[in-house]
């Protein structure tokens, strides 16, 4: 139920939308589009107007280099494009920046044609040096970009040539499994802005909040126009966009996108309702169901799109800490460390119950990190575990827990075992599913401890201070190939939760993962890479780094007079055609 509290909270932010200045004035582009502009497939739309779209955190970065989260990635795809793209609908590679790529016969050398008279945001105009210096960046290992990874083929990166103003050359160590789709989710950064950045070793902290919104420049089909923390972020229409639709007008349609800061769902879905913003995605299915019932009425359209990519999970924190500034964490790590205790106590979790109560039917239980939504990938062969006290009671009295007196687990050396676990406000579903969790564990005498942090701290406890015990999160939605997976499944990825920073695996089936990882890369044949994930796939549920609980599904939201609405499983699930949304005409008075 819509708590009074959202209410009033959307009451007040909706009046502050509402003395939102109009959209500026259309502004001023060259006379004419690039002549090999790309010619979108969409029907042609209206130019003009604004969407607005609530964000239930605030971005981190606006630098695609370092961008982790949800939140900058969403506002940073608005600003910046790639040089091939997978198109979310069909999860194919289709030409973005790079009107053709060529492949050699061992799959190891890739010839990127630029199209001709692109502009960046400010106008300076797009060639070679710019591909070569954005991917040289994503390679520094002293950036650290989270995309580094999927760039290491056969354990070197790649070389990178510019071979004239319009081509570039990239050559792999190794023939590459993925092809062209290499090349999609890697922003092209102007060389113009950012290379004294790069040279000073200051381009991995460049780009924050607080720059000027004239110096972040991108190829995007919006530009930045302004940040007001804690209330909202504006984009205003690239004039130099480099997309066309059929009819030859210039792409985006729209003036001004605009993203307020709603951490609450509820206070989302009553903007939404109340037309104050025209898309909604994420939705809980409770609010989905509440939306559904009074759409037609509202001029509403709710689709639910299955199961998605994303997955929820817990994470233990066996990073490496140190004892004397974290000795609870420490402690407990004892615990956290052993493969009987981690499948413990995903056996007393009730998944079903998590699905049903939670999501109101609209999730998959999920047994590893490839939810059944990635058709192609997901190995059916492993089941999500079934809730069972009788074994996960049998686990832990093998590695030495046993129940007391009053009904507490202790450990071998008789201390209590409780832990907490991290969540972030302003999500009900994982608010939720850590309550039942923290209900399907006390059986077992385990004591959990809910704690609850604003988005941007629950972050930096898990990537940077490590001052957790556990925590539950989700993650997924990018690409359905294996290789989008590399920054979490490899030993040294950005996004290995449970265990960051590794300068060498930490275990045995990590470092057959890092091979497997490896081998289904380079392999050509679709069968073998399938055979070589599906093992991936296994370990995984074996050791039990994280413990997986559903795939949501994709449950989206959209006003009928949002032209172009084509949502999609990957992400951004409405926001990925932002460049052909529009809005739609009013009706004219006393029509239907």
């Amino acid at each position: 139920m819509l708590v009074v509290l959202a209410a009033l909270a959307a009451i007040v932010a909706g009046r502050l939308l509402r003395r939102l200045p109009p959209p500026p004035p259309a502004a001023t582009a060259p006379a004419e589009p690039p002549a090999e502009a790309l010619v979108s497939p969409r029907p042609p739309g209206r130019p003009g107007g604004q969407l607005v779209v609530a964000l239930r955190a605030e971005p981190r970065t606006l630098n695609p280099l370092t961008a982790a989260d949800n939140p900058s990635q969403t506002v940073i795809w608005r600003l910046m494009a790639d040089l091939v793209h997978v198109d979310r609908r069909s999860q194919l590679p289709v030409p973005a920046l790079a009107r053709r790529v060529t492949t050699s016969d061992d799959g190891r050398r890739f010839r990127l044609e630029l199209r001709r008279g692109v502009r960046f945001s400010d106008g300076h105009p797009l060639d070679a040096g710019d591909v070569v210096f954005s991917l040289r960046a994503y390679l520094d290992e002293e950036i650290a970009a989270p995309q580094r990874d999927l760039l290491i083929v056969g354990g070197r990166p790649p070389a990178v040539r510019r071979l004239d103003d319009y081509t570039v050359e990239v050559e792999l160590a190794a023939p590459y499994a993925v092809g062209e789709r290499l090349f999609d989710g890697f922003a092209v950064l102007p060389e113009h802005r950012l290379a004294a950045a790069y040279a000073e070793g200051r381009l991995a902290s460049a780009w924050d909040l607080a720059t000027a919104p004239e110096e972040v420049v991108g190829l995007g089909p919006f530009r930045l126009v302004r940040y007001l923390p804690g209330q909202r972020l504006e984009l205003e229409r690239n004039p130099h966009y480099w997309k066309v639709d059929a009819a030859g007008q210039r792409l985006p349609y729209l003036e001004r996108l605009i993203f307020l800061f709603v951490p609450s769902e509820d206070a989302q879905v009553l903007r939404f309702q109340a037309g104050e913003s025209q898309l909604i995605d994420g939705l809980s299915g409770a609010n989905f169901a509440a939306l559904e019932a009074g759409a037609a009425a509202r001029g509403l359209r709710l689709l639910d799109l299955g199961p998605g990519l994303s997955y929820s999970f817990v994470v233990f924190n066996l990073n490496d800490v140190d004892p004397a500034a974290l000795p609870a964490v420490a402690r407990k790590q004892r615990w956290f460390r052993q493969l009987a205790f981690r499948r413990a106590v995903s056996l007393a979790i009730d998944r079903r119950a998590l699905a049903e109560v939670v999501y109101h039917g609209r999730a998959t239980p999920i047994a590893t990190h490839v939810s059944p939504g990635n058709k192609l990938w997901h190995n059916a062969a492993l089941k999500p575990p079934r809730r069972s006290l009788e074994r996960a009671r049998a686990l832990l009295a093998e590695a030495g827990f046993a129940a007391g007196e009053d009904g507490r687990l202790r450990d071998a050396a008789g201390e209590p075992v409780a832990f907490s676990i991290l969540t972030s406000a302003g999500n009900r579903e994982r608010a939720q599913m850590a309550a039942m969790i923290q209900a399907d564990l006390a059986p077992l005498g385990i004591a959990v401890r809910v704690v609850s942090l604003e988005f941007g701290t629950f972050l930096e406890r898990l990537f940077d201070s490590f001052d957790y015990e556990a925590a539950i999160l989700a993650l997924g939605g990018g690409d359905v190939d294996p290789n989008s997976d590399v920054a979490v499944l490899s030993s040294s990825g950005a996004h290995h939760l449970w265990h960051l920073g590794q300068p060498a695996p930490a275990t045995p089936w990590e470092a057959e993962i890092d091979r497997l990882m490896s081998a289904q890369m380079t392999a050509r044949d679709p069968a073998v890479r399938r055979e070589l994930y599906h093992r991936v796939q296994e370990l995984v549920a074996e050791n039990v780094p994280m413990i997986f609980l559903l795939s949501p599904n994709v449950l989206v939201g959209a006003h009928r007079e949002v032209g172009n609405f084509a949502p999609a499983i990957l992400h951004h699930p409405t926001l990925w055609n932002a460049d052909e949304l529009y809005r739609r005409a009013p009706a004219p008075a006393g029509g239907r």
